[in-house]
């Protein structure tokens, strides 16, 4: 949901396409979308439509640059910043389509092009934020925006886009905004090669193919009914297919007791990237990491994370540096604790081995039954997947008042893509939210927030956002229903607060409606997670799938209970992918780095015990090297003390649902966040600065 500034205000566009039958159709982008809620026309889209689109979109916004930069009028906010935050609204539409789609629904053809459009963008960008005549409009605004009669907004909007343009090369000599043109195309196109290989190592490189019966023992039902299903979908009805998608590779990793294949999928999960083929991301992440340091260096920064974290809560990579040593040194000892635990039973249970990474799910699996008399497989049958979708409604109902009304007459980019209205308490329409449930071939993995249309204003009228959530759960089987686990329920939950934080965006202004700083982006999505596992909320939507019965008090008050369980690993494992991104975006130019070595030295200066990996290896480390997360995988946590904070905020009120609460944390936390910076909004909302101890209350690390 994070601003990338002028290259994501640049998205939509025009033009027409050939269709069969020879006839010529109109480009959808080209045009205001005919469609209920100003939906995209999925149904209308043609992949060729891109590239015209893109094209077109492009001229329209370098048009309307033009006209500003030659504006014969004296420069002000009307004739100036305003025109720019509206501009770019063809490139827009067709880039909010595209880019969703290269994501979730992708193929050869999206990827092409995406290769195609990647520089295209990229110089586009850096015609705009090199624009001489342009900055030196903005630069006397900003000189003169304290008095010139503008209100709080304006001037917010006035200096976020004076620093754009200076952090974007806008000062720089002219031979140097050359280095930085190229430097910027470069790290375009490596970016996406870095994502097109993951993909291909995920999806398409590994499969766990079984055969005998006998190598599927520990394994629930519905896992085997899932990889049956799978097998048959590859043709090879009779065999069992397990993948890298995490609703595959998880419960494996956790149930099935032949050690050596646990080994074998764990491998195909952590060596992807890495396996020196074509699809091999060593080489493609170290030239993004020298890349980055030599862009910053031009643009006067010591290295990648300065220049990033400077925009952030944080401010330096010295506090953040500290932060996560301060964690660190908490979780460790706990981490290391439940190994001890874990090799208990293995000793016990005669393995007469010592435990690997690729135990630690099985074994976790054995110490969480043995503790706290929880069984994973217990759970899933009251987590059915419309439940907890309805659960989630439900607490976003009785906080906000918002309802959910399912529509069938949408387009939609793929049939099992679900779409809901959303209302006001008083019946208004707010939004529309599409829903993405399960792993598909061309979806990359994880789960994600992004939208379609963003909130914002347009000749005076509200422009209401049209959301997407797309996640890779647990699919249905047979006459099985799709049956979420503990993980995968908090994760709706966490994409919904994103969603959430989308919809009731307020802002008469592009540049910062809703627009956060990176390590404030994490608190709406994270805080959500705080009612799923609530008493009060599990017995909302905790139903089971067969019965519809209401999750029983002994099995809440075992999820209670475990709620402390491998937390030490937990966080260890985000903690160390940290460090990781930190460590290679803290090198100075030149920075040239072996990623295999260089991983292993900075695991081992951060104490990493072996039996536990980053939750992220370099060389699939999609969030810092094919996402917007780099020298930023940090603020999950950092926004982790914010929620912990904000959620023991209305646990101290005594009403998890305290409708005043809500309406302050609506206001000043969602809606207005973009109104000035993180910690201000936060405190507008909490009265006081975030206190560290209920993040490590919760996690049992103090």
């Amino acid at each position: 949901m994070k601003n990338l500034i002028l290259l994501l205000m640049v998205v939509s566009a025009i033009a027409v396409s050939s269709c069969s039958g020879g006839h010529k159709k109109a480009n959808p982008f080209l045009s205001e979308y005919n469609t209920p809620f100003q939906v995209p026309p999925f149904d209308l889209i043609d992949t060729a439509d891109f590239l015209p689109a893109f094209t077109e979109g492009i001229k329209q916004h370098d048009a309307e640059v033009t006209a500003i930069a030659d504006n014969p009028s004296a420069p002000d906010f009307e004739n100036t910043i305003l025109p720019f935050d509206k501009s770019g609204k063809v490139l827009r539409r067709v880039s909010k389509v595209f880019f969703n789609l290269t994501e979730a629904h992708t193929n050869e053809q999206l990827q092409r092009i995406a290769n195609t459009v990647s520089p295209m963008l990229s110089k586009h960008s850096d015609d705009i934020s090199m624009n001489a005549k342009l900055f030196a409009r903005i630069k006397v605004i900003y000189e003169k925006r304290l008095e010139s009669n503008l209100d709080a907004q304006q001037v917010r909007a006035v200096e976020k886009y004076y620093r754009d343009f200076e952090r974007q090369g806008a000062n720089l000599s002219k031979d140097d905004q050359a280095k930085l043109r190229k430097i910027n195309e470069d790290l375009s196109m490596l970016s996406l090669k870095f994502g097109d290989n993951l993909l291909v190592e995920t999806n398409k490189n590994f499969k766990l193919i079984i055969d005998n019966k006998d190598n599927l023992e520990g394994l629930p039902e519905g896992v085997i009914s899932a990889a049956a299903e799978a097998a048959e979908k590859d043709s090879l009805k009779g065999k069992w297919v397990f993948t890298l998608a995490k609703p595959s590779l998880i419960p494996f990793l956790q149930y099935a007791r032949n050690r050596q294949l646990r080994e074998q999928i764990y491998r195909g999960y952590f060596m992807r990237g890495n396996n020196d083929n074509a699809y091999d991301n060593k080489s493609v992440l170290a030239d993004l990491v020298r890349l980055r340091a030599e862009k910053v260096s031009l643009l006067g920064f010591a290295n990648y994370a300065a220049y990033i974290i400077d925009d952030n809560m944080a401010k330096t990579p010295e506090t953040v540096d500290a932060f996560l040593n301060k964690l660190m040194t908490a979780s460790l000892p706990v981490a290391k604790a439940e190994l001890v635990e874990m090799q208990k039973i293995a000793d016990q249970e005669g393995g007469n081995f010592k435990l690997q990474s690729w135990d630690w799910w099985y074994y976790a699996e054995k110490l969480r039954k043995q503790k706290y008399d929880l069984d994973e497989s217990e759970l899933k049958p009251y987590f059915s997947l419309e439940n907890v979708r309805t659960g989630m409604f439900a607490v976003a109902g009785k906080l906000y008042g918002i309802t959910f009304t399912k529509v069938t007459n949408l387009p939609v980019y793929q049939k099992d893509v679900e779409t809901y209205e959303v209302k006001e308490a008083d019946g208004s329409h707010l939004g529309i939210l599409y829903l993405d449930y399960f792993p598909r071939a061309d979806k990359r993995g994880g789960a994600w927030c992004t939208d379609f249309q963003s909130a914002g204003w347009e000749n005076g009228k509200k422009v209401d956002p049209v959301i997407s959530i797309v996640c890779n759960f647990t699919p249905p089987t047979g006459d099985m229903p799709a049956l979420l686990n503990w993980d995968e329920t908090t994760t709706l939950f966490h994409e919904f607060g994103h969603g959430l934080h989308g919809l009731f965006t307020l802002g008469k202004y592009n540049r910062t409606a809703g627009n956060v700083p990176q390590d404030y982006v994490e608190l709406p999505s994270q805080v959500m997670e705080n009612w799923a596992g609530e008493s009060e909320v599990l017995k909302m939507y905790a139903k089971h799938y067969k019965t519809g019965e209401a999750i029983p008090d002994k099995l809440i008050e075992k999820i209670v209970k475990s709620g402390l369980f491998n937390q030490g690993f937990e966080t260890v494992e985000y903690l160390a992918a940290s460090i990781l991104d930190l460590d290679y975006h803290k090198l100075a130019s030149p920075a040239k780095v072996e990623a295999v070595a260089f991983e292993k030295e900075a695991m081992v200066k951060a104490g990493l015990i072996t039996e536990i990996l980053p939750r992220y290896r370099s060389t699939y480390f999609a969030h810092i090297f094919s996402g917007g997360y780099a020298a930023g995988y940090y603020v999950y946590m950092w926004a982790a003390v914010l929620d912990a904070d904000a959620f023991d905020y209305f646990r101290q009120s005594g009403n998890i649902f305290n409708p005043e609460l809500a309406a302050k944390f609506r206001k000043n936390c969602l809606a207005e966040s973009g109104d000035d910076e993180g910690m201000v909004q936060y405190k507008k909302f909490r009265g006081q600065e975030p206190s560290l101890d209920p993040l490590l209350k919760r996690r049992g690390l103090k």
